[in-house]
């Protein structure tokens, strides 16, 4: 059986010790893909980020703050794995400073300035061996295939699933899993729970034990 690392939930960048950006990823579609794979037999790893809903027992969680954080631990953990499902949402910039002290009130505007962190499954793709997959995930608005597509093959994706901004902190999902180079495999909709279950049998199927 296979040894999977997923890496889920949000990322926090903190502007001062108690502010911070992050999103709505509620870590509900990691817990489902987990839980799958787990009932499939196979061993999982999780790289959390901040959630409040509970990820299965019998998984390795490691939880982590920040996008620096998650890309640090996904890149120790993943060389002993056979693979990884990137459905976490991290940050994808960070603040230049981050204030030692809480940031006051002065009746003026606040400008802050932003760097771009590290793409946690470009990384992962671009150094995986010929034994490994990768599965990224995309949350596309504008020309979200044509998107999603580049995306796949620039961060060397094996597949990658498809959705939109109201998949965010939703117990339901409409996604497209597209295999590379630019094939569609399946769309999906319905209970996270039950897409957690159908994505990964997908992925079992095609990238775990593929038929010869």
């Amino acid at each position: 059986m296979a040894r999977i690392l997923i890496t889920s939930g949000p990322t926090r960048q903190y502007i001062d010790p108690v502010r911070f950006l992050s999103n709505a990823s509620s870590g509900r579609m990691g817990a489902a893909l987990a839980t799958a794979a787990l009932r499939a037999g196979h061993e999982v790893l999780i790289v959390s980020g901040p959630v409040e809903i509970a990820y299965p027992r019998e998984a390795c969680v490691v939880p982590v703050m920040t996008t620096a954080e998650m890309l640090a631990e996904a890149e120790r953990l993943f060389p002993t794995c056979d693979g990884v499902i990137g459905v976490a949402a991290p940050c994808d910039y960070r603040p230049c400073e981050v204030s030692p002290h809480k940031l006051s009130k002065t009746g003026k505007r606040l400008v802050l300035s932003f760097v771009e962190t590290p793409d946690i499954i470009a990384t992962l793709g671009l150094s995986k061996r010929p034994d490994q997959w990768v599965v990224g995930f995309a949350l596309e608005t504008d020309d979200p295939r044509l998107r999603a597509v580049r995306k796949m093959n620039a961060k060397n994706c094996d597949m990658l699933v498809l959705n939109g901004p109201s998949v965010i902190n939703s117990p339901v999902a409409e996604v497209e899993i597209l295999r590379r180079p630019d094939v569609t495999v399946a769309k999906l909709c319905g209970s996270k729970r039950v897409l957690g279950r159908k994505i990964f049998q997908i992925i079992e199927k095609t990238l775990i034990l593929p038929t010869p």
